[in-house]
């Protein structure tokens, strides 16, 4: 019951928007699934999300089966992939503390912050749409519950749980698994029982991981001039980029998991943390899985910031380790912070004197919940914060796509501002998804696609430069056709401001929607 009430808040707080950023990347692939006549131009980057994952193949077979659309199997997906996150969550707070108000304080921080920005990686802990991360997320949390089991006298029933949750990760998103079972690995190592393996596993692990990032930085190819364009648009690659709060956003989980890691190595009169008297015992000879717990997040962390340094570099040669992504760890290093703060809050609120014990809760859910609410709003504040199936969209980007979906033949090729994901009130909603139709690659979302696939890179810079400030006051139609007529683009989607004698069959008081003569 607790996990499902949590399921409905933390839908509540982080919003649905099912068509925003990386949701419409993996919904296209879904959809030419479901309809091969789609995006018949422009078709790698409608497919490229799905290249090396199940997850569209799955989304697509149980559209089938169930005969009950796409729209409300994402809505019903969605909702279950937070139920098993939290649910998770809350097998791991059951290995490691003893006491129920504990694991519940852990998983209800959890559900208030599960939209939270993991640093400057681009990643949240759960984004408010459905991609193959929404199962790669809960199937991390059970292989580290596989990881905890496989020490504690329950090794058959772990090893299955944490093979067949890495191997689920896997299919759904294989960056993400690699992550997760280099993380359990660590656990492994920290939960045994001579320190002599603890320290020795853990830092042959770190080092194993360093020493293939700098062998992936050896053998990689040559890059073309055009690719490092391209991934140098990617700042959420490069720690060097990132600004300061972002910076901050690494430092700070790893002192709270430093301070949780070696709370024990205090001296016997030193204060203890508030969470202390809610710790599982054990056996003398193990590390506690809470302690354990921490010192893996932080291991991984520290070893993810060392190969992030000193390969993720702008300046690099090559960018290979840096398209891998090595700071996506944190997304692990964050959900266990987020654990190990819950239970300490909630051993502060139980002690706390303000308030009976239900109010002190409500007003913490209130205050913790409510900062995050207020925070995805700004997200997307031109779209209902839950943007259900069955409510009509009231952003005029989304509107204006729906008309070109219902409007405009199957085959048509469609222009659009280069940056326009990122325009004043497009709140980040993705045309191919919305609209069903091909469309020239865009600078934000397409450019993500051409800098995991090189490939992708001619037909990128191609469409960044036919696309170049289609809207802008200087932009006449001459120069729109010439830039596009080679491309065989036939339909364009401007800013209602721009200047035109194109016919133009949709205008609404934000974009305007035209076909080249």
């Amino acid at each position: 019951m607790l996990v499902s009430a949590l399921t409905l808040l933390a839908f509540a707080i982080g919003g649905y928007h099912p068509y925003a950023e990386d949701g419409g990347l993996y919904l296209a692939g879904v959809k030419r699934l479901l309809n091969p006549v789609l995006y018949p131009r422009s078709t790698a980057f409608a497919l490229e999300p799905a290249r090396l994952s199940l997850f569209a193949p799955a989304v697509a077979g149980i559209v089938r089966v169930t005969h009950i659309g796409l729209p409300g199997v994402l809505f019903v997906l969605h909702l279950l992939s937070i139920w098993a996150t939290l649910f998770a969550a809350w097998l791991l707070a059951t290995r490691c503390w003893e006491v129920r108000a504990a694991r519940a304080a852990a998983v209800v921080l959890l559900a208030c912050w599960l939209s939270l920005p993991v640093a400057g990686t681009a990643l949240l802990l759960m984004d408010p749409y459905l991609t193959a991360r929404s199962f790669s997320t809960p199937a991390t949390l059970l292989a580290i519950v596989g990881a905890l089991d496989m020490t504690e006298g329950r090794r058959r029933q772990g090893i299955l749980l944490w093979a067949g949750s890495l191997a689920l990760a896997a299919a759904m998103h294989p960056l993400m698994a690699a992550y997760a079972l280099g993380a359990t690995l660590i656990l492994l190592c920290l939960r045994a029982s001579r320190r002599t393996l603890r320290i020795g596993g853990t830092a042959a692990i770190s080092c194993a991981a360093a020493l293939f990032a700098a062998a992936l930085q050896h053998s990689a190819k040559a890059e073309s001039a055009d690719y490092v364009r391209v991934a140098l648009t990617r700042t959420y690659w490069f720690p060097s980029e990132w600004r300061w709060f972002e910076l901050a956003g690494l430092m700070a989980p790893l002192a709270i998991l430093a301070i949780a890691a070696w709370r024990h190595a205090t001296s016997p009169g030193a204060p203890r943390l508030a969470s202390e008297t809610w710790v599982r015992t054990t056996t003398p000879l193990y590390v506690e899985p809470s302690v354990a717990l921490a010192r893996m997040a932080l291991a991984a962390g520290v070893t993810a910031w060392i190969v992030a340094a000193i390969f993720a570099r702008a300046d690099s040669p090559a960018h290979l380790v840096a398209r891998l992504q090595p700071l996506r760890v944190f997304q692990i290093v964050y959900l266990v912070m987020v654990l190990l703060l819950g239970v300490n809050l909630g051993a502060m609120l139980s002690s706390s004197r303000l308030l009976s014990g239900a109010r002190r809760w409500a007003a913490a859910v209130l205050l913790l919940g409510g900062t995050m609410f207020a925070a995805n709003r700004a997200t997307f504040p031109n779209s209902p914060h839950l943007e259900l199936p069955w409510l009509a969209p009231r952003n005029p980007w989304v509107r204006a796509f729906l008309w070109i979906r219902e409007s405009t033949p199957k085959d048509a090729l469609f222009a659009l501002d280069a940056d326009y994901i990122n325009s004043t009130g497009e709140d980040t909603q993705c045309f191919r998804a919305i609209a069903e139709r091909s469309a020239l690659p865009d600078y934000s979302k397409d450019g993500g696609e051409a800098s995991i696939a090189p490939e992708l890179t001619t037909a990128w810079v191609a469409g960044q430069s036919a696309q170049k400030d289609l809207s802008a006051p200087s932009e006449n139609d001459a120069q729109r056709i010439a830039a596009l007529r080679p491309l065989g683009v036939n339909w364009i989607v401007l800013q209602s401001s721009a200047v035109t004698h194109f016919g133009c069959s949709y205008q609404n008081a934000t974009v305007k929607v035209c076909r080249l003569p």
